[in-house]
């Protein structure tokens, strides 16, 4: 029990630390990919997933570890990573950045992550069971892209690495943009952690080995899986209203330390102040949690358990479920951004336009 506690809270600390840092948001950068055509942060996240596919399988090939990809319940995957996608976009954040958010100090991602977990757990063990179990028993039997083709997880590897490779070559040699910045306050170690801006590629490349060693420290205690954020974040609510020791595994000692780790990195880069949102952004938190917590757990995961994690696990359920939830911020994008700027823009040419006189 003190291990899991220990080494589930540093490894999440860690991870929250460096995803307040960087300001890893999966929710933004997919929503960029749309809006402003940036697809840096998806860049990242592929930089993500290619570092720990290669370390993961590396600890696989050697013995250390043992992974199933297990069935695929195709129907709930891609219905719930849909509307996760939609519910990330209305909260502000995904299931992840709404847990470093909130450790930031805003009140609405606060509301967010509380509907989020809540309606997680009643999907998981409440009267939403049955609808969840339902739409999951739809299945198929192999979820392993490679023994789909009957071919080696390496060459999905080394396919996926060499796409990154040449992603992040093509990167480098743009022209860099120079950002303004105020005068730094701190020097060494303090400037480099706490002031200096993160660049995605590097806090991606945190984030992967962050993952890696996230699966032994796991297994070590008994929990063959690595980083996750759903089905804790639902062990949370159940444990405080059950009292069922049993919810309380690695993983939710891991989503505790993203929320420490965050909070420490907030403060400290004097990121943290208490902001209360207006009553539109408390709906939409409100609504984006719901959407958030049916979505990841039909989806069996979020953008860190399947976007993340089963994507590097060569699963069609990762893959599948990265696209259907980029889908949804870019159908919610649609109709909260775009669908409004052009409204407006149809508004103010009828009203510029010239009257005919008779």
């Amino acid at each position: 029990m003190i291990l899991m506690i220990i080494t589930g809270l540093l490894c999440g600390a860690a991870l929250g630390f460096v995803l307040q840092r960087g300001r890893f948001c999966l929710t933004g950068g997919f929503r960029d990919m749309y809006l402003a055509k940036d697809n840096r942060m998806f860049y990242a996240l592929l930089l993500a997933i290619a570092i720990q596919s290669v370390g993961v399988y590396a600890l696989i090939q050697f013995g250390l570890l043992q992974y199933e990809a297990g069935t695929f319940s195709w129907v709930a995957v891609v219905l719930g990573s849909f509307i996760f996608g939609i519910g990330i976009v209305l909260a502000g954040g995904c299931a992840t950045g709404t847990w470093y958010r909130a450790a930031e100090g805003l009140i609405g991602s606060w509301i967010a992550l509380i509907f989020y977990m809540i309606t997680s757990a009643i999907m998981k063990s409440g009267v939403l069971l049955p609808a969840n179990e339902r739409l999951s028993s739809i299945q198929v039997h192999n979820n392993s892209i490679p023994a789909t083709f009957g071919l080696n997880v390496w060459v999905f590897i080394v396919i996926l690495v060499a796409i990154v490779a040449i992603i992040m070559i093509k990167e480098a040699r743009k022209p860099k943009v120079v950002i303004p910045s105020l005068k730094p306050k701190k020097t060494g170690i303090a400037h480099l952690l706490f002031e200096r801006r993160w660049h995605p590629f590097f806090t991606a490349s945190l984030v992967g080995i962050i993952a890696i060693i996230a699966w032994p420290l796991s297994e070590a205690t008994g929990r063959n899986a690595g980083l996750g954020v759903t089905t804790p974040s639902a062990n949370i609510v159940q444990y405080l209203v059950i009292g069922d020791k049993s919810y309380l595994n690695w993983s939710v000692f891991l989503v505790l330390g993203i929320f420490v780790g965050s909070f420490i990195a907030a403060k400290a880069s004097n990121e943290f102040r208490l902001r209360v949102p207006d009553v539109k952004t408390i709906v939409s938190s409100l609504f984006g949690g719901i959407f958030m917590g049916i979505g990841a757990s039909l989806a069996g995961g979020c953008t860190i358990g399947n976007g993340l994690v089963s994507t590097a696990m060569m699963t069609w359920q990762g893959w599948i479920s990265l696209t259907f939830m980029i889908l949804g911020v870019w159908t919610a994008s649609y109709f909260i951004f775009v669908r409004p700027r052009i409204k407006k823009q149809a508004t103010a040419k009828q009203s510029v336009a010239p009257v005919s006189v008779h």
